[in-house]
C-alpha cells in the first residue's frame, strides 16, 4: 500500500558520547536545523545503560536498539513500519509479487491471525484453507500475543520446507492440522473474461509490479474475444491495493490524458504533488507506455466499478478518480478508508523505514483516510444482505489511526449493534449445510454484486441495499 519503493537517501548527524549521557543531536526539519530534545534524548541513553548493566541476563545491543525504532515507529500508526534485513527483503518481495511462502492474505483477530484469503492456485488454496480461518499455531510456536510481522516471518521460509498450522475453523466449530509445503508464489493480480456476449469482467486483487501489463494483456484479450464491448464491470473488491503508480497508470486506462487522478499532501515539499493521467506519472522506464496498446475504446466503454470494505488504498485512489471524473459508476459497500502515503527510506544496505508521509485526496479534494469511497449505488454482497460486514475491520478501526484531516470526527453509536447482530448472522449459518453458507466466488454466475453491476450496465434494476447508508468516520479514543 502506498507509494513504489524510493530509494532515497535519509541522513541524520549528530554525536553520541560516553554512555549516550551527553547528548548532541541536530536534525534537519522542513529545511531548517532543529534541536532535538535533549533531556528526553539523555532520559533514552540512561535506560539503555541500565538495561545493559543491570538487566539480570547479557541483552544484545544490536537487538535493543532495533526494538527502540521499531516500537518509536509502530507508536505512530499502524503503517509506519521499522524493516530489518528480513523484514525488509520480504516487502520488496511483496512489491513484486514474488516471494517464497504458503499463499495467503493475512489480517490480525483478536490476537490471531486470521486468512483474508488463499491466494488462487497457491500450496494453501490446495490445502483448503478457506478465507476467516483463523491461524492459532504456526508449528510449535503460538500466534497468540505474535504481531503480524513476526507471523509472516514464520510462515515464509526456504522452498520445498514445510509449514505446520493448526487451524481453528469458526464455522464448523472445530481446530485441526494442516501442513503445506512453502514454495515461490507468483501471485496474479489480474483476472478477467467475457461474461457474457458484449460485458465484460476484469479482477485486480493486488496493485504490483506486474499489474499494468498483466491488465493491459487481459484487456486486449478480452477485445480479442469480444470486438463490439457494450460494458467492462472492473472488479476492486477486497483488493487492498499497492503500487501508487500502478493505481495511476490502471486510471489512466479509462480516464481522458492529463486529468488529475489523486494528490497527496503532507509536511514535506516532496509529499505535496499532483498525480495525473499521464504516462510521467506512472512510467517505471522512459519510452515503455503500455496502456497505448490498449483499445481506444477502453475510454469510452461504460463502466462499473466493484468495491466492498475490503478495497483499500490504491483501489480506493482508483475508484475515487472515476467517481469524481464521472467515468464509471461505484457500485457495492463503502470502502476501507486507507487513505495515507507511505514512503520507504532505505536507512542502510538492507534495512529501511516505511513511514507515513502524507494524505490521500481524490480529484475533488475528498480525503481517503478514515473514510473511504461511498458508492454512487449501495448493494449488499449477497441477495440476503451484508451478513458479515460490519465484522470487517476498516481503517477507522485500527489503533492510533490517522484522522482524515478534514474536520471532525464522529462516534458511529449504530456500529456495535451492527457487529453484533452479524455476530449472531455468522452463527446461524454455522448451522447451515456447508455448501448453503459460502458466498459465491467472484466473477461466478451467482456472484450477486456482478449481477446488479451488470443490470446497472444495461439499465435494468439493480436491487439497491436497504440498509446501507454512508459511514461517517468515528472518533478515535484518546
Amino acid at each position: 500500500m502506498g507509494q513504489k519503493l524510493k530509494i532515497a537517501g535519509w541522513i541524520s548527524a549528530g554525536a553520541l558520547a560516553g554512555a549516550l549521557t551527553t547528548v548532541s543531536l541536530q536534525t534537519v526539519a522542513r529545511g531548517s536545523l532543529a534541536p532535538l530534545p535533549l533531556e528526553e534524548l539523555q532520559q533514552l541513553a540512561a535506560v539503555f545503560g541500565m538495561v545493559k548493566t543491570d538487566y539480570v541476563e547479557p541483552v544484545d545491543e544490536r537487538k535493543l536498539i532495533s526494538d527502540a525504532i521499531s516500537g518509536m515507529v509502530a507508536s505512530l500508526d499502524p503503517h509506519s513500519q521499522y524493516f530489518d534485513k528480513k523484514s525488509f527483503k520480504e516487502f520488496r518481495e511483496g512489491t513484486s509479487g514474488r516471494f517464497v511462502g504458503v499463499g495467503i492474505e493475512i489480517t490480525q483477530e483478536d490476537g490471531l491471525i486470521k486468512v483474508v484469503s488463499p491466494i488462487e492456485g497457491s500450496p494453501a488454496f490446495r490445502a483448503g484453507l478457506k478465507p476467516n480461518d483463523l491461524i492459532t499455531k504456526i508449528d510449535e510456536t503460538l500466534v497468540k500475543g505474535l504481531s503480524i510481522n513476526d507471523a509472516v516471518k514464520k510462515i515464509r521460509g526456504e522452498p520445498n520446507t514445510k509449514v505446520m498450522f493448526t487451524i481453528f475453523r469458526k464455522e464448523e466449530n472445530r481446530s485441526f492440522p494442516v501442513t503445506i509445503v512453502r514454495e515461490e508464489i507468483r501471485t496474479q493480480s489480474v483476472r478477467g473474461k467475457v461474461v457474457e456476449p458484449g460485458y465484460a469482467w476484469v479482477r485486480l486483487s493486488q496493485f504490483q509490479e506486474r499489474t499494468v501489463d498483466d491488465f493491459v494483456r487481459k484487456m486486449e484479450e478480452i477485445y480479442r474475444a469480444e470486438p463490439q464491448l457494450k460494458g467492462l464491470v472492473l472488479d476492486l473488491r477486497n483488493d487492498p491495493g499497492g503500487l501508487l503508480d500502478a493505481a495511476v497508470a490502471v486510471s489512466a486506462a479509462f480516464l481522458p490524458e492529463n486529468v488529475t487522478v489523486v494528490s497527496t499532501n503532507g509536511q514535506l515539499a516532496e509529499s505535496k504533488f499532483v498525480y495525473k493521467a499521464s504516462p510521467q506519472f506512472y512510467q517505471r522506464r522512459p519510452g515503455n507506455d503500455p496502456l497505448k496498446r490498449l483499445p481506444a475504446a477502453l475510454k469510452t466503454v461504460p463502466l462499473v466499478v466493484l468495491v466492498n470494505e475490503g478495497s483499500a488504498s490504491a483501489s480506493e485512489i482508483v475508484a475515487g478518480a472515476l467517481q469524481d471524473h464521472k467515468r464509471a459508476t461505484i457500485l457495492g459497500s463503502q470502502t476501507f478508508g486507507k487513505g495515507s502515503v507511505q514512503t520507504v527510506r532505505p536507512l542502510g544496505p538492507d534495512t529501511g523505514l516505511k513511514l507515513t508521509t502524507a494524505r490521500y485526496f481524490t480529484p475533488s479534494g475528498k480525503s481517503i483516510q478514515a473514510k473511504g469511497i461511498v458508492p454512487d449505488v449501495m448493494v449488499d454482497e449477497s441477495q440476503e444482505g451484508n451478513l458479515f460486514a460490519a465484522l470487517r475491520t476498516r481503517e477507522a478501526d485500527l489503533e492510533k489511526h490517522l484522522g482524515s484531516g478534514q474536520g471532525a470526527e464522529v462516534r458511529d453509536q449504530a456500529r456495535e449493534k451492527a457487529r453484533e447482530e452479524a455476530r449472531k448472522k455468522l452463527e446461524e449459518e454455522a448451522r447451515k449445510p456447508p455448501q448453503d453458507r459460502k458466498l459465491p466466488e467472484y466473477g461466478s454466475d451467482k456472484d450477486f454484486q456482478l449481477v446488479q453491476a451488470l443490470n446497472q450496465l444495461k439499465g435494468r434494476p439493480v436491487l439497491i441495499s436497504k440498509t446501507m447508508v454512508e459511514r461517517r468516520e468515528e472518533k478515535k479514543e484518546n
